[in-house]
């Protein structure tokens, strides 16, 4: 009796399996080919930490000589050679009796490009969403400081794929947001 019950159950889970994949098969198969990679990368980082914030971003430790204002020198420097501008730049707070492991200095920087803007809002109001696109300075009360920035990988390769030129443009503010935090983590012009 008992096998007859796991053998119904196991029929059963197989013909939703069955149902699930031919409704959902035709509609990821149109998805971009790095999405469920992309959504996969994302879930496992989120069951590591535990952090869907942290998984969607990324992050690089300023170097200990390089001071909040060097990293602003550094960004305002670099934005033009990506061909990017700097819309905006807020420092949010210095905290200076901040605890090793407390916020002491919190800095954003708003960077975009206008005509890649421009195109991917005609495409999708949403990406509006995204722009600015921010880097963060973040320094704590021990002296670690870090540059954290927005993960584009789901935003470039989580839907339908983009044509050939938007994928172009993506991979630029991509590219951009990746190496200008990384060279201003260094102090780098």
């Amino acid at each position: 009796m008992i096998k007859n019950i796991l053998a119904l159950i196991g029929a059963i889970v197989l013909l939703i399996g069955a149902g699930a994949y031919i409704k959902m098969g035709s509609a990821v198969e149109k998805l971009d080919a790095g999405a469920l990679p992309a959504y996969m990368d994302m879930f496992n980082k989120v069951l590591k930490d535990g952090d869907p914030a942290k998984s969607m971003m990324k992050e690089f430790k300023v170097e200990e000589d390089v001071s909040g204002d060097d990293v602003k020198e550094s960004i305002t420097a670099l934005v033009e050679e990506y061909n990017m501008r700097l819309t905006g730049y807020v420092k949010m707070f210095t905290k200076e009796d901040a605890k090793p492991d407390e916020v002491k200095e919190a800095r954003i920087y708003s960077l975009c490009s206008l005509p890649i803007a421009h195109v991917f809002l005609n495409h999708s109001r949403y990406f509006g969403g995204f722009m600015p696109c921010r880097i963060m300075y973040v320094q704590y009360g021990n002296g670690d400081a870090y540059l954290i920035t927005m993960d584009l990988t789901l935003a470039i390769h989580g839907g339908f794929p983009l044509d050939g030129k938007m994928s172009k443009m993506a991979q630029k503010v991509d590219t951009a947001l990746t190496e200008i935090p990384e060279r201003a983590a260094k102090g780098d012009f």
